[in-house]
């Protein structure tokens, strides 16, 4: 019995040290940061500790009426419906303790497409490269020669201050500085389905 715990045990062991360094590179990697993206969409680490998309699905394209949202943060999933009909389920990963998503009822009050935050991100050489990782503007003082380089938030949907739903990494757990991190294709799908003034329910 204890022959078949103990490399179940190493191998959680191996793939958190795998996460930790690839989370914590400084290489010259583009747009690597811990904030969306820890891992590279090509050698995220499939094991239990990333669940990020197995709940995933649309099936709004044919079913009538005005959409809403739910984001339910207990089970870290976004309802959509139209009309009253669900029509598509995302996973998510809302704010952590220390950046906890608001809650409340809201509408959707800017949609933009390439937005990138202004607040976190790396700084970045002339030719793109990361220099310093994983920054926060407001606390890290960029290296000389650099320029700071926002996280991709693609596919914005702000419905509160500074939060809104967006593309982004998702460990399978509340990571985000408060905003709703989706997977790249339901981002989308959302963002074009959505328009200013779409209600959106946060719940806790």
């Amino acid at each position: 019995m204890s022959q078949l715990v103990i490399p179940q045990a190493v191998r959680l062991v191996l793939l958190s040290a795998l996460a930790l360094l690839a989370s914590c590179q400084n290489s010259g990697d583009r747009g690597q940061t811990q904030y969306l993206e820890a891992f590279a969409s090509t050698s995220v680490p499939h094991s239990a500790m990333y669940s990020a998309d197995q709940d995933s699905y649309w099936d709004g394209d044919s079913i009538p009426g005005s959409p809403s949202i739910i984001i339910d943060i207990s089970d870290q999933k976004a309802y959509f419906y139209k009309g009253g009909t669900l029509a598509g389920v995302s996973a998510l990963s809302t704010g952590d303790e220390r950046h906890a998503t608001k809650t409340g009822n809201f509408k959707v009050i800017e949609k933009d497409q390439w937005h990138k935050s202004n607040l976190y991100g790396d700084f970045v050489d002339g030719a793109g490269n990361v220099v310093m990782a994983n920054i926060d503007v407001t606390k890290d003082k960029a290296p000389p020669g650099t320029r700071f380089e926002g996280s991709k938030m693609h596919h914005f949907m702000r419905f509160v201050g500074g939060i809104g739903m967006h593309e982004g990494f998702l460990p399978g757990y509340p990571a985000s500085h408060g905003c709703v991190r989706m997977p790249p294709h339901m981002a989308a799908v959302f963002y074009n389905n959505v328009t200013k003034g779409t209600p959106v329910t946060v719940r806790p």
